[in-house]
């Protein structure tokens, strides 16, 4: 018969629980079980009382798409009056404002655009660091590599490889959603198949692309395909090239529901608690004990909620997002300056340190404009 305790013990060993027996320990141990030992494993993997933070940008590509997401209140089909693709222009203007306010890093998504190919990304990226040879640039996902892969009738590495070359530096975990093809043929069937999503991240990490992971949960998926979800990331994971980081990060987050359809059609809607939050970054915790660092997506739950997750197994506080439109289109509206996020940190016990992509330490710089963060800045992913 399998007791909490005995896989609570197991887990603090570093062992691989089976997905089972995450759903097991999800639906029979206490909230206080969870975190405690969520926190000591987070302990384990960074052992200190420092929760990291970073400054970047959310910027879009484009928001013309053709996949579809039932959870997206962001896309526009091709031809729509509303739709865009950003200009190099437009983009300046973004990248200029982004270091005046001490970031260096261009988180760059969009849409499935059905005539936007490798090169004109390759184009793109090789144009923003030729004017910005500092910026880093955390672009794309894996549904978008699985898209421009198939435009161009080339190989995930192909793709990934020509884009290195062309300045990316890591690969968001965007697109995950929750893994099982069953789950996506009902919210997100015009994006790759779980299967393809994890393809595309164990190429990346071929190639010595840094990664992060995420899960949207909390709307059709079961128990148990939550805990699939991440026995999947740690099999990607544990297949990495020892010199490769793989996955840097895992984010979850709850799905947000407002205006999307598939609240509309009811099918589902956002019934994710602090408690159950709080519950997940403890799970995510102990079932990877291969990935380092765990985020509080603090965008989705707020202050209170996410300050609660650095008991319970973050070691991450997310960005001063000074540019979000998708989480934000579907509901999400909590905000954070530099000065903010900090203080919270604090006031949860913790030292707030300034951090890259790669989670290496930085000077929080000294000409930090706080006055026009409060007026733009917002946490995200």
């Amino acid at each position: 018969m399998i007791k909490v305790d005995e896989l609570l013990e197991r887990a603090l060993n570093l062992e691989f629980l089976s997905a089972e027996e995450g759903v097991f320990l999800f639906e029979n141990a206490s909230t206080a079980e969870l975190m405690h030992v969520g926190h000591q494993l987070r302990m384990k993997h960074v052992p200190n009382d420092v929760v990291t933070w970073i400054i970047d940008r959310n910027s879009n590509t484009t928001n013309v798409c053709i996949a579809n997401c039932k959870f997206c209140n962001f896309y526009r089909r091709p031809g729509h009056e509303e739709s865009y693709t950003t200009t190099i222009e437009e983009y300046q203007q973004k990248i200029d404002e982004l270091f005046r306010f001490g970031g260096r890093q261009l988180l760059l998504q969009g849409g499935h655009h059905p005539d936007l190919g490798l090169s004109f990304y390759v184009d793109l990226f090789k144009e923003l660091k030729s004017l910005y040879p500092d910026l880093k640039l955390h672009a794309l996902g894996p549904p978008e590599i699985a898209h421009i892969a198939k435009l161009d009738q080339a190989s995930h590495i192909e793709v990934l490889k020509a884009l290195k070359d062309a300045g990316l530096d890591s690969l968001p975990g965007a697109g995950a959603e929750i893994l099982s093809d069953r789950v996506r043929r009902l919210i997100s069937k015009g994006k790759c198949g779980g299967q393809e999503w994890l393809d595309v991240m164990h190429a990346a990490h071929q190639v010595g692309l840094t990664t992060s992971a995420t899960m949207m949960f909390g709307h059709i998926e079961t128990n148990h395909e939550r805990m699939d979800h991440l026995v999947r990331m740690r099999e990607v994971q544990a297949m990495k090239p020892k010199e490769a980081k793989g996955f840097i990060a895992f984010i979850p987050w709850p799905f947000q529901d407002e205006d999307t359809i598939l609240k509309r059609l009811k099918r589902a809607r956002n019934t994710c608690t602090g408690d159950e939050y709080v519950r997940m970054i403890a799970m995510s915790r102990i079932m990877l004990p291969n990935i380092t660092n765990i985020q509080a997506s603090w965008l989705t739950v707020g202050k209170q909620v996410a300050q609660l997750c650095l008991y319970a197994g973050a070691n991450d506080f997310g960005s001063i997002m000074i540019e979000e439109n998708v989480v934000s289109a579907a509901g999400a509206r909590f905000r954070f300056t530099a000065d903010g996020i900090q203080e919270a940190i604090r006031e949860a016990g913790f030292q707030p340190q300034l951090r890259t992509q790669e989670y290496e330490y930085r000077e929080l710089p000294k000409d930090m404009i706080n006055q026009e963060l409060d007026k733009k800045a917002m946490i995200v992913d």
